[in-house]
């Protein structure tokens, strides 16, 4: 007896145990303990409702969202912010259902790796082990010819493949599996905008036309579609983003035996408490569920019915919380309060490089780690500061849906961050809110170590008023506002032009998709769809894409002379770009002199540390080249000068967790 009681006793506290550990992914903990401050976590939601009410009802946006915060495995930040309809009459909660779209694929990918670890799927087994229907398509012929760097696609004549599509390209899109032409969802691009070749259209196309991929069908039916049409690709040559993970999750019904939505639920969803999460929203919870931004055209997923189709690329509606389960059991190394999902070597594997180094990757012709980011077996993977698009530590790895909804994980802040939105793909609004302002204001609200304690006491001083106009200026961070995001910490000096965020490496050169407005690329007269054949007088044909954003970067004030064919023209002309000094995200900081004392204001387009726009901070001297901030952070300041004697920038916080930044515009001598 005393033993079943001493096991009861045990299985109770376990129990509390699991359900403490639940509960710390529920409510908000203490910001402060958790490493961030709260005055900068409350930055967040004012930044998104100036969105909200900076468009229209027409702009395609749900004027709402739901972000979440997660570091240590304890929340720090969930809130709702606006409405979950268009009418703006239905408060958003913090757990409203959203359609997550292609957030859909790590799950998938995550239900892939269990049953590796189970012992039923072999990641470098063909694919038609599992499919025998997909056993025989062939690849689209394609001939590039040497002199003009132009490739043509042929899709009567398809040609063997070199090697069996496999279960490991399925993961990392590199099946020659692609989509069809969407144009509908870009209203502001095409396909035609990046991708110059019909015959390559016209593979997109194809898939359009026979590809049967509706609600009202089966997977089965599905890759039974896919059999008679060719592969874009060469299997496991090129990383395209398009239909595999959709053909993955009927590879995981035949290995399991389980239609691939009970396999979720039973392998994922259950175990982890994703109580929200599935291929339709039932009746009961429809208050919850968020408007389409897209009244005007049918839906994409009518996510208010039960499917046939489980489509384990994009059908999945989830909520912020349980999404944050999900990101925590990966981040945990694949458990989560006590349950096992996946097994440790499992994560690693998926948030690996997975892509060799001749693959090019998201359509470009750059090639595996060195791109900045890559691809692993179901996330993109950051793996270098400088040309990476994601925010934070390399080797944090994130997704994004079609609407708008977005998630990183990193590891090395042992950090998680979710944003939940609906917005038309291809409109500003999107653009807007997927612009990496969830990570700047994340890594902004970080705090930084304290000074030693056995660090001498700061004594105050006064400058002269000859020594204070030395420091007026303004300093360039370029898009860092915190020591823990590793994003382009760059010494402030280099120019920008422009484009250098939406292009694509095509045989012929660098083709430009999106300039942003207003830069100086835009100015100059380049539009979407040119195509840079030289940089200075170097052929672009033959080099790598890092090769070629070293070339577009270049110090400010600078001309870059290239050859560009116009969208539209068969022959390039010359073209002439003054790179600018002020990049789209730049973190920069303005200091002046104000009643004889040093203040400071930032004027970028993020705060950074206490420094906002419209805030005044006082500075005051500590020595002959170090400040103190008059702010809750008590940020010190020491300034750099270079080797004539002139002050040239400035270093935040010295130590560690330094931000360094250049003085872009001195004061006039």
């Amino acid at each position: 007896m005393k033993l079943i009681a001493s096991l009861w006793t045990m299985a109770i506290a376990l129990c509390l145990s699991g359900t403490a550990l639940a509960d710390e992914l529920a409510t908000p903990g203490d910001a402060a303990s958790l490493g961030f401050s709260a005055a900068h976590l409350a930055r967040i939601a004012p930044w998104y409702q100036a969105r909200f009410d900076a468009f229209p009802p027409s702009a395609g946006l749900v004027p709402g969202a739901v972000v979440a915060i997660a570091k240590g495995g304890k929340l720090a930040y969930l809130q709702a912010i606006g409405f979950q309809d268009r009418a703006r009459t239905v408060p958003m909660k913090t757990n409203s259902i959203f359609w997550i779209a292609s957030m859909s694929k790590p799950v998938t990918s995550v239900a892939a790796m269990i049953l590796v670890d189970d012992g039923k799927l072999d990641l470098d087994a063909p694919v038609g082990r599992y499919l025998p229907e997909l056993a025989d398509m062939r690849v689209a012929f394609q001939k590039t010819d040497v002199a003009t760097g132009k490739t043509e696609y042929g899709v009567g004549l398809p040609e063997r493949p070199k090697r069996a599509m496999t279960v490991r390209d399925l993961l990392r899109h590199t099946s020659g599996l692609i989509y069809p032409e969407m144009d509908f969802a870009y209203p502001e691009r095409g396909l035609a905008d990046t991708s110059a070749d019909f015959g390559i259209r016209a593979i997109h196309m194809l898939y359009g036309w026979r590809a049967v991929y509706r609600r009202d069908k089966t997977l089965a039916d599905f890759v039974s579609s896919l059999a008679s049409l060719p592969l874009a690709h060469q299997p496991g040559e090129v990383h395209e983003y398009g239909w595999s993970v959709a053909v993955l999750g009927r590879v995981i019904e035949v290995a399991s035996g389980q239609p691939f939505d009970q396999f979720l639920q039973n392998r994922i969803f259950a175990p982890l408490q994703m109580v929200d999460t599935g291929f339709y929203v039932p009746e009961a919870k429809l208050d919850r569920l968020v408007d389409s931004p897209m009244p005007e055209r049918p839906p994409i997923w009518d996510v208010t019915k039960p499917p046939k189709l489980f489509s384990g690329d994009g059908g999945l509606v989830s909520t912020a919380p349980d999404y944050l389960r999900f990101c925590q059991m990966l981040l945990n190394g694949g458990e989560l309060d006590g349950v096992r999902v996946l097994s440790a070597q499992a994560v690693k594997e998926m948030t690996t490089n997975a892509l060799s180094a001749n693959v090019s990757i998201f359509g470009g012709d750059e090639v595996g780690a060195r791109a900045g980011t890559t691809f692993g077996l179901g996330f993109a993977i950051r793996t270098n500061p400088v040309f990476s698009w994601i925010p934070g530590a390399v080797g944090s790895f994130s997704w994004a849906g079609h609407w708008g909804t977005y998630f990183w994980i990193d590891p090395a802040e042992q950090l998680i961050g979710i944003q939940m939105i609906q917005a038309t793909p291809g409109s500003k609004a999107r653009e807007a809110l997927l612009s990496a302002g969830i990570n700047h204001l994340t890594y902004g609200a970080l705090t930084i170590a304290a000074p030693s304690s056995s660090a001498p006491p700061v004594l105050p001083t006064t400058p002269s008023s000859e020594a204070l106009a030395d420091y007026v200026g303004t300093y360039d961070f370029g898009s860092s506002v915190s020591s823990h995001d590793k994003q382009g910490l760059a010494d402030g000096k280099n120019g920008w032009l422009g484009i250098e965020a939406f292009v694509a490496m095509e045989p012929g050169g660098l083709r430009i998709n999106h300039p942003t407005p207003g830069s100086p690329a835009a100015k100059a007269g380049v539009t979407p769809g040119d195509l840079v054949t030289e940089l200075d007088g170097a052929p672009l044909k033959d080099l790598l894409f890092a090769d070629v954003l070293a070339r577009l970067r270049g110090p400010a004030n600078t001309t870059v002379e290239m050859k560009i064919v116009h969208k539209g023209q068969d022959s390039a002309s010359d073209l002439s770009v003054v790179r600018a000094a002020r990049r789209a995200n730049a973190v920069q900081l303005q200091l002046r002199v104000e009643q004889s004392r040093l203040v400071a204001e930032a004027t970028g387009a993020w705060p950074i540390f206490e420094f906002e726009k419209d805030k005044v901070t006082p500075l005051a001297a500590t020595s002959s080249s170090e400040f103190i901030a008059d702010d809750d952070d008590h940020t010190r300041i020491a300034f750099v000068r270079d080797a004539a004697g002139e002050v040239s920038g400035l270093i935040l916080n010295p130590g560690p967790e330094q931000l360094t930044a250049a003085m872009i515009t001195p004061r006039p001598k």
